[in-house]
């Protein structure tokens, strides 16, 4: 009889925050499926506990097929990430996946996640928001990734490592406008824990190139939208500026034309007429 794949959420840096249940399952399973065994290692010793590891960190995730042998076999297999709950935003999430397609048994065991816990003590908007995780690494991604959220409505939720942040912020900037609001929640539930709500552009203006701590960033989204009487040559003319801030023609003029009575098409054309005054 096949065995249980759990997926377990860990403390996100408080080990007192450590749920009953987790700690039960920890004890029960046969071995860990570790995003970082070096990182377990260091919570099964709080807990007391020795338990066989095998890493499924993105670079060996071809253990994942050895992973669901064994629960196949019959073995009891608890799944955790370095923080929080595995398989967001996470290389877990492959394993999940393909638990399901086998027929496995997978048994949540849920406790704190980063991005839920940033969001509620943000004084953004709770009712409507949109996880994000990490933004590409390759500049032209992230140009595109920010593009398609101009006009989002909902909350926006990013993680950002320390020594990314302040390009990041920057990024955000130029593509959102230093007014929008944002939060910025460092070392949740840590020693050092600041929750700072501020604007991009004061956020640009006061973090400094380097900021020790995991961030998560909770920014607001777009406002509304006011009725408008732009001209098709006015939205031309933001799509020329887009392209200034590195948006190639095509994305630019679809950026543009969100809000005006104009299709995609018709803002391009202007824009290349511009583009060649």
């Amino acid at each position: 009889m096949a065995g249980t794949l759990y997926i377990v959420a860990t403390p996100i840096g408080n080990l007192e925050d450590m749920p009953p249940r987790v700690a039960a399952t920890f004890g029960a399973a046969d071995f860990i499926a570790a995003e970082d065994t070096r990182v377990t290692m260091k919570l099964l010793n709080f807990l007391g506990l020795k338990k066989p590891m095998v890493s499924y960190y993105e670079h060996a995730l071809q253990k994942g097929e050895g992973i669901l042998r064994r629960i196949e076999a019959g073995e009891n297999c608890a799944l955790c990430s370095d923080a929080g709950m595995p398989c967001v935003s996470d290389p877990g999430e492959v394993i999940v996946r393909d638990a399901l397609a086998r027929g496995i048994k997978v048994v949540p065991v849920p406790a704190a996640s980063a991005c839920v816990t940033a969001l509620a003590v943000s004084g953004q908007d709770t009712s409507r928001w949109v996880f994000e995780g990490f933004l590409p690494v390759n500049r032209k991604q992230k140009k595109e990734r920010l593009a398609e959220l101009l006009g989002e409505k909902r909350t926006v939720i990013f993680y950002e490592a320390p020594h990314k942040l302040r390009t990041t912020l920057d990024d955000l900037t130029a593509a959102f406008g230093e007014d929008r609001s944002i939060t910025l929640c460092r070392e949740l539930t840590k020693l050092h824990e600041e929750i700072w709500k501020t604007t991009l552009g004061e956020a640009v203006a006061t973090t400094p190139p380097t900021s020790p701590g995991e961030y998560v960033l909770v920014m607001a989204g777009a406002p509304a939208a006011e009725p408008t009487e732009l001209t098709l040559d006015e939205a031309a003319q933001r799509a020329l500026e887009l392209t200034r801030q590195g948006f190639g023609p095509s994305a630019a003029a679809k950026t543009a034309a969100q809000g005006t009575p104009y299709s995609k098409s018709e803002i391009y054309k202007q824009l290349l007429v511009l583009q060649q005054n």
